[in-house]
């Protein structure tokens, strides 16, 4: 029988992709998110407009549901959430939609529900070496992330595996590790490295410069969004809640990151290097236990999906700005 599924924060950029996959897949789909998806027109069989800290929009979101995908946060690139200018607003408005979400569908009769946490949660003393960071599912505590939105997405994850322990509910949870590719946010501030170096790459002449924040050597790993849904799915029909890292164990600084999207582009740019918003030093997805559960790893090339989305990004970046 055709199962009906939510998607919280369907407008956003994986949610986007989420909701095409899931009706590739035959569910009957129902999106929900603060606005439209900016850069496609969603294949949901129902959209939603609304704010999932209100408590009344949970509810009628969460009607005749059978399983909850929930992906909305208030979240972003490097200049959003690692300035502390935006703190107050990340902890209070993610963990209201998470409250407010996870008690409306338990109380509608959702059973399954899936959790998008982030490779945020892991302590920033094991991310201080950037050839050596260790995100090993186990080594997330004694917790010390290194931002409020690390936080806020471990207390989630706990507050999710507590209603699975205490109310009977089938609760799945990712890690998701720097998920890029078309259709996301590429320009704003909120956007991923990424994105945000295609940006740059794309939008510089031949020969000119670009500025990188910090030196260059902070080491990150990046996943294609095909293989997070991937992931996702596999993750959903299987019997294993997590959590678990969904990433690539491709890490690289983020200066061959660069070096990476000048070749896709034929340019040859110079780099200046200024202070600015960096994270951790170094992270990388290990990939042990989702192999060891699922059977299965991502696996596409850092080069190949940086292609992909090279090119959409620039024939963003060629378009008229909207008036």
């Amino acid at each position: 029988m055709k199962k009906n599924v939510l998607v919280a924060g369907a407008g956003g950029f994986i949610g986007g992709h989420l909701v095409a996959r899931l009706k590739n897949e035959g569910f009957w789909v129902r999106g929900v998110d603060l606005k439209h998806h900016e850069y496609t027109k969603l294949p949901a069989d129902e959209f939603v407009i609304g704010d999932l800290r209100d408590q009344a929009l949970c509810a009628r979101a969460a009607e005749g549901i059978d399983e909850v995908y929930q992906l909305a946060a208030d979240m972003g690139g490097a200049g959003y959430i690692f300035t502390k200018e935006h703190d107050a607003d990340i902890m209070h408005n993610s963990a209201t939609v998470n409250l407010n979400m996870l008690e409306a569908g338990r109380k509608a009769g959702v059973t399954k529900f899936f959790y998008s946490s982030s490779a945020c949660i892991y302590p920033e003393y094991n991310q201080m070496d950037p050839d050596n960071p260790k995100c090993s599912e186990e080594s997330a505590y004694p917790a010390a992330p290194d931002s409020e939105y690390g936080w806020e997405k471990l207390f989630s994850e706990r507050l999710y595996l507590a209603y699975q322990r205490n109310y009977g509910l089938e609760v799945h949870i990712a890690r998701f590790h720097n998920i890029f590719g078309p259709l996301g946010t590429w320009q704003g501030g909120r956007e991923k490295a990424p994105a945000a170096m295609c940006r740059k790459v794309a939008m510089a002449p031949d020969g000119a410069e670009i500025e990188i924040w910090g030196d260059g050597k902070q080491t990150r790993s990046f996943l294609y969004i095909d293989e997070c849904l991937e992931g996702v799915r596999r993750l959903m029909e299987s019997n294993f809640s997590g959590p678990v890292n969904i990433g690539s164990d491709e890490m690289v600084t983020i200066n061959r990151l660069v070096e990476m999207t000048m070749e896709i582009a034929q340019k040859k740019l110079s780099i200046k290097h200024v202070p600015g918003p960096l994270g951790v030093r170094g992270r990388n997805s290990d990939n042990r236990l989702i192999r060891e559960k699922l059977g299965w790893a991502p696996s596409c090339a850092l080069q190949d999906g940086l292609r992909k989305t090279y090119a959409w990004i620039a024939q963003q970046a060629q378009k008229p700005p909207a008036t």
